[in-house]
Parts: C-alpha cells; sequence; structure tokens
C-alpha cells in the first residue's frame, strides 16, 4: 500500500470539514507573500482531546518535486487548524497542504501559483 492512497481530497469531503483550505496573501511586512491555511474554514473542524486537527503540513512544488516549506504542531482544545507562513513563492508553481485529524486520517489539498 502506498500512503498516497490513504490521503483523502476535495471529493471525499464529510460532515466535518477537514479540506486544508490555501489563500494566497501579498504581505508588505515581510516583503513577500504570506500563506494562510485553514482546516474548516466553511465549517470549523471539531477541536476537542477525542476530535482534533493534530498537524498540518506545508509543501512547494518545484520542478516536479514535493519541498517541505513547514509544519504545524497543534494541540488539542488550543491549537486552533488555522496557520500561516510567510515565504517566497516564486520558484514554486503548487502549494499542497496536508492536514492530520486523529480520527479521520489525512487530507490534502493543493495551490497552483
Amino acid at each position: 500500500m502506498r500512503i498516497g492512497s490513504l490521503v483523502k481530497t476535495v471529493g471525499q469531503e464529510g460532515k466535518e470539514k477537514h479540506l486544508p483550505t490555501i489563500e494566497r496573501v501579498d504581505c508588505s511586512e515581510c516583503g513577500g507573500t504570506m500563506i494562510r491555511i485553514t482546516v474548516g474554514k466553511e465549517t470549523p473542524h471539531p477541536n476537542t482531546v477525542e476530535h482534533h486537527i493534530k498537524w498540518i503540513a506545508l509543501f512547494g512544488v518545484k520542478g516536479g518535486l514535493a519541498v517541505h516549506v513547514a509544519t504545524f504542531d497543534l494541540g488539542p482544545t488550543f491549537g486552533h487548524p488555522k496557520v500561516a507562513a510567510h515565504m517566497e513563492t516564486k520558484d514554486f508553481a503548487e502549494l499542497i497542504a496536508v492536514a492530520y485529524c486523529n480520527i479521520h486520517g489525512l487530507w490534502e489539498n493543493s495551490l497552483s501559483l
């Protein structure tokens, strides 16, 4: 089995929203771009000890390879699944966010640049 076959995407969304939404925002403060990732943007994801988003990882696609940009480790009840990374995006063709729900597994979404 390959891990890719276990990653869920937009077509598999359920009652709670697990899909990471990626937004690109120009950032005059940092002289680059801010990437905002929200899990459950339309319908908030539960944030309890029993059911929560544990982590969110951000990758950039460069030359057909995934390049790790950032990982955000979230604690249940305190760490809400809305994060931001300041970065330079000019070398990337696409951004991919992967989120891990402790009950429903891995969820992925992408943004073409």
